[in-house]
């Protein structure tokens, strides 16, 4: 039996009462005391009420953990009433129901995650390749993350190697492997679609194709239908630069050309022109006076004739002047060049060719011979 039952006789007395402690005293005991006091360690106190009294202090003590949360800044709360979605909570200090009328249910809403994979994929043009995807995600919306699909992060694995093999199946193998940018964003856009579509709550922050490649079996032949199309495209580059360097020489040349046949075709006019004036004025010159104008024209011959010509000093201090009569295409040793001398070319001044049967005019007398007579 306990030292304070009552009815004990270790205090030495009947009356049941607890020993005083005596004055001063100090121990265990002093602290003890106010416990005892509260819990009914004192007169009069019972076994039921004792326990009655630490199942109330347990349940106020879980009622108010319970109804208490704190969620973090990288967390939401999604508050289930009766199993039943009635809010989310924001982060911070939150009371609620105590279960279990309402639970709450913590998502991490700002954790970024990633998910990576090589798809085979056939291009429009019958081509496979394989394409690198890469996809950084997180939670937009809680609840429907919670509660509208069994699965999001499959379905967005899913979503995506679909989203790839639609894209890359509508484009051709040049741009799946040089031209991917374009092909990203689109590729990115439907796979958001199908997240809503199918009610994930998950939103694509970044998607990348960061490669693509033929697969290892055909990477030789690939590898050659690669080299030549580089050749063919330098091929057609240097095409191209050639005909940039040719063809404005060849405009050139051509412009030049018809600018000599323009100034050509003008001068042969110009020239046409002026030797039928020169013949018309002429016909008018000899028809007026015909021996000055048949001489004129004589002599006008010989020097255009002569003045293209040698002139050669003889031993006997006369000029004679070489005139080549033979053929271009034979010797000049072939055909003896006649040469003519100035009497040859130039008649006497008392003879005149155009009028041969005439008789000369004997010259005037000078003053001298009439003076001299």
């Amino acid at each position: 039996m306990a030292w304070n039952t009552p009815g004990s006789d270790n205090s030495g007395g009947s009356n049941g009462r607890t020993p005083r402690r005596r004055p001063g005293g100090r121990g265990l005991d002093a602290l003890l005391d106010p416990l005892r006091g509260l819990f009914g360690g004192g007169a009069g106190g019972g076994g039921g009420g004792n326990i009655l009294r630490w199942v109330g202090i347990v349940f106020g003590l879980w009622l108010v953990f319970n109804c208490f949360v704190l969620v973090t800044e990288q967390e939401r709360g999604v508050v289930l009433r009766f199993g039943q979605f009635s809010r989310v909570l924001e982060p911070g200090p939150h009371l609620k129901a105590p279960w279990p009328i309402e639970r709450v249910t913590k998502v991490n809403a700002t954790q970024s995650n990633a998910y990576s994979d090589t798809v085979p994929v056939f291009t429009r043009d019958a081509n496979m390749v394989n394409v690198e995807i890469n996809v950084q995600y997180k939670i937009g919306d809680p609840q429907t993350y919670l509660f509208g699909t069994r699965d999001a992060d499959r379905v967005l694995k899913e979503a995506a190697q679909s989203a790839v093999r639609e894209q890359v199946g509508r484009s051709d193998l040049d741009t799946v492997l040089n031209a991917r940018s374009e092909l990203t964003v689109t590729v990115r856009q439907r796979l958001q679609a199908s997240l809503e579509a199918y009610r994930t709550g998950l939103v694509v922050t970044e998607l990348n194709l960061p490669n693509a490649r033929p697969p290892d079996e055909v990477k030789d032949a690939f590898d050659e239908v690669q080299r030549a199309a580089s050749d063919k495209t330098t091929a057609i580059n240097q095409a191209q630069a050639y005909a940039k360097q040719v063809v404005p020489e060849a405009r050139g040349e051509a412009a030049r050309v018809r600018t000599g046949a323009e100034g050509f075709k003008t001068a042969a006019i110009a020239r046409a022109e002026g030797d039928a004036t020169r013949f018309s004025l002429l016909v008018d010159q000899y028809k007026s006076a015909p021996d000055v104008t048949r001489k004129r024209l004589w002599l006008d011959t010989v020097q255009d004739v002569v003045a293209g010509n040698r002139t050669i000093i003889g031993g006997d201090s006369r000029q004679l002047i070489y005139v080549p009569m033979g053929d271009k295409r034979t010797a000049p040793s072939a055909v003896p060049s006649p040469l003519l001398t100035p009497d040859l070319l130039a008649p006497p001044l008392g003879s005149e060719p155009a009028d041969a049967g005439r008789p000369t005019r004997s010259p005037r007398p000078s003053g001298r011979e009439e003076v001299s007579r």
